[in-house]
């Protein structure tokens, strides 16, 4: 028989327990915090989305209704401030509204026909107007003072906007044409000339050197802006194409048109990326926010839809229209949208 020591007993069983404990801790020690984790990376997603407008921040969203136009609001802009906003309507009026009283600081009236569309420039200084009396004018939006009247095309100006550098302003009419005008002198540094049909919309890259424009023919072509030269001509659309952006980053194009869909195209190569279908009616503008995450669009159907770029995939339709939507912008900070409406109302959306 084996007789064992009391004592050495207990401290074999006192060396397990410490060496028990020991582990014990050391697999705590090595375990995450999950409750910090969840925490932490909530938030950065959330603040991740903030700044580029991507999907959770649009859970929840809150609507402002702007009302004194008395036909069609075109084209909607808004000031890099969020502070004001620009409106376009076919009662012959541009609006600068106060986003803060909901009312406007000045209603400009000088064109002799319906304005289509309006554009501000990068430090929120000009205004730029076009309007069916086939005429550019360019604003101060802080005093309302007409500054400059631009002539050059021969029907209805259709788009505009503004150079990087705001030495530049590109305007698209029904005269086939796309002017570059520079904006010292007044006069036009290139006629883009190539379209067979009306050119809907105009947009410029953000290093300033491709223009892009859409035709009722519909095709779309990207030029350079420094030369004029057509770079390349983009097909795929069965329908007029209505409205263009380009990509914060300037590589990738979206176009909208009446055919429904909203496609994605590589500047680059001129491949065509994705196809966004969903809407039931034309794609009247498309609009990326500034982290290039997501992309707006505006329809005929009287919704906006808000895409995420990265899974292609729909985040959200935002609806309560009670007409088309004409116009689509997205602010600088990217949780402030804008649409301007067949109802005569401009709409302003925050999450």
């Amino acid at each position: 028989m084996i007789h064992h020591n009391p004592a050495s007993i207990s401290n074999r069983l006192l060396v397990r327990t410490l060496f028990s404990s020991l582990v014990l801790i050391m697999v705590m020690a090595c375990q995450p915090k999950q409750a910090e984790q969840t925490t932490t990376g909530t938030a950065n997603v959330t603040e991740s989305a903030t700044e580029s407008g991507a999907a959770s921040s649009w859970g929840d969203v809150k609507v402002q209704s702007l009302q004194g136009h008395t036909g069609k609001v075109w084209s909607v802009a808004l000031s890099p401030d969020q502070q004001t906003l620009a409106s376009a309507g076919n009662d012959k009026t541009i609006k600068v509204w106060n986003l803060q009283t909901e009312q406007p600081n000045h209603v400009l009236q000088a064109h002799q026909d319906a304005v289509l569309s309006v554009a501000l420039s990068p430090d929120g200084q000009t205004l730029a107007s076009t309007s069916k009396d086939k005429l550019v004018k360019l604003w101060s939006p802080q005093t309302g003072e007409l500054k400059q009247t631009l002539q050059g095309h021969t029907k209805i100006v259709r788009s505009i906007v503004f150079a990087p550098d705001q030495k530049r302003l590109v305007s698209s009419s029904w005269d086939k044409t796309a002017k570059v005008w520079d904006l010292e002198t007044g006069k036009v540094l290139h006629t883009l000339s190539g379209h067979q049909m009306g050119i809907f919309a105009v947009a410029i890259s953000a290093d300033g050197q491709t223009i892009a424009t859409v035709s009722r023919d519909k095709t779309i072509k990207l030029w350079n802006a420094q030369t004029g030269e057509l770079l390349r001509t983009l097909t795929g659309h069965t329908d007029s194409v209505r409205c263009v952006a380009f990509s914060p980053a300037g590589g990738t194009l979206a176009t909208g048109s009446n055919d429904k869909t909203i496609k994605l195209w590589d500047v680059n190569t001129g491949q065509l990326l994705h196809t966004f279908t969903g809407h039931t009616d034309l794609v009247n503008s498309v609009a990326f926010g500034p982290g290039g995450t997501m992309l707006v669009s505006g329809s005929q159907d009287q919704t906006l839809k808000l895409w995420d770029m990265n899974a292609k995939t729909l985040i959200r339709t935002l609806q309560g229209q009670s007409g088309a939507i004409e116009s689509v912008t997205v602010g600088s900070s990217g949780r402030m949208l804008a649409s301007g409406n067949e109802d005569g109302t401009i709409k302003v959306w925050q999450p």
